[in-house]
């Protein structure tokens, strides 16, 4: 029940403006996101690597409905993609955008999301690096998945993320799990509707077994995105049934979430990338946080409550 209230929450405009404009403890943006600009993402990024962990890096934003944001969000990723190659770090730390933040939602949406990607993921690959197609609400897949489908035309090495409580995943995981396809399979974050999503959190972790064994199982390379011990134990299982050696698969973290077991799976050789955000727009990511784990609620009312 808290889980679909803070979901509910998340999209709420009011309780936004609201939130936003209260102080915000550096306890609470520290925790969970790198900073609100290029240089914070970067030196995060930097801390990272030399901890042997690999980077995705989120810049926040989403639900774009103005062309200039649109385009400023794929000039904001350009230029971390930039700074990421001139620190070096271009070979441990990627990108992960969601259409929605360059365009998807605008008229033409698609061919100026399209158009916006492309130029991301031109870029990365000039600097040796790849990009991941963040999932939205499930309104969104279908167009993100064609949209996928283009990218990897001319950037074959372009992530897919795809989300287990959907009921359509099973299918839209065989059809992905081919050969050279990057696949981030995560429990998903947003309210859905019983019509097309799971809704109970044991309905949610069998369907995510479920899709990961079609992973583990195909010819594509699985990132394994939850931090459940039991999801990253089993991960380990099939790794080990289907004989996936170690760099075949990745396991991904939020970053701020499990910081020891990131650094345990990666001192054990296996590759472990850190999923984190930055930018100014940390409302709506910070909430589904919440739903996902809500005993981090009280770090989060006590920076809502905070007049310091």
């Amino acid at each position: 029940m808290l889980r679909q209230v803070l979901l509910t929450v998340s999209r709420n405009d009011k309780i936004r403006d609201l939130s936003v404009a209260l102080p915000i403890t550096r306890q609470v943006v520290q925790r969970f996101i790198a900073g609100e600009e290029v240089p914070d993402a970067v030196s995060v990024s930097a801390e990272l690597a030399a901890s042997g962990r690999l980077i995705t890096i989120d810049r926040l934003g989403e639900d774009v409905l103005d062309v200039e944001q649109a385009n400023k969000t794929r000039t904001d990723y350009l230029e971390l993609l930039d700074a990421l190659a001139a620190q070096g770090l271009a070979a441990d730390a990627e990108v992960s955008v969601k259409l929605s933040a360059v365009g998807q939602a605008l008229p033409d949406g698609e061919k100026i999301a399209l158009d916006n990607a492309l130029a991301i993921c031109e870029t990365a690959t000039r600097h040796g690096t790849t990009v991941t197609l963040d999932m939205e609400d499930h309104t969104t897949t279908d167009s993100t998945l064609g949209i996928l489908s283009e990218l990897r035309k001319d950037f074959p090495q372009t992530g897919a993320v795809l989300q287990a409580y959907l009921y359509r995943t099973e299918a839209d995981c065989r059809d992905l799990a081919t050969e050279g396809s990057r696949v981030r399979l995560c429990k998903g974050a947003y309210k859905e509707p019983e019509s097309v999503a799971y809704q109970s959190t044991h309905d949610v972790d069998l369907a995510y077994v479920r899709c990961l064994k079609i992973l583990m199982a195909g010819d594509g390379y699985p990132m394994i995105a939850s931090h459940d011990p039991r999801l990253v134990e089993i991960a380990g299982a099939l790794a080990i049934h289907n004989d996936r050696q170690k760099g075949s698969y990745e396991y991904q973290m939020l970053y701020g979430v499990r910081p020891e077991e990131q650094m345990r799976l990666a001192e054990q050789g296996e590759k472990m990338r850190v999923y984190v955000p930055y930018g100014q727009d940390w409302y709506g990511y910070m909430v589904r946080r919440m739903a996902e784990k809500p005993a981090n609620m009280g770090l989060f009312v006590k920076s809502l409550t905070s007049r310091k």
